[in-house]
């Protein structure tokens, strides 16, 4: 294997960065809410899940009200 020297590597590195598409400010924009959104609404389905759950449980072993 051929030894890369920092110079060869850093100018490697250039030519691989000016091939990359990068994304404009409102595509990464509207990614960003989709996340939040996303997550928002996986926190919520998950609440939900685990208070069935949790009742049921009470239900089933006779601790709830």
């Amino acid at each position: 294997m051929a030894k890369t020297t920092p110079a060869l590597f850093f100018k490697q590195v250039r030519q691989e960065v000016a091939k990359v598409t990068w994304p404009s400010r409102r595509e990464t924009s509207i990614s960003t809410i989709m996340v939040f959104v996303m997550v928002m609404l996986s926190a919520v389905f998950f609440l939900v899940v685990d208070q069935i759950f949790a009742l049921s449980v009470k239900q089933l072993f006779g601790l709830g009200g």
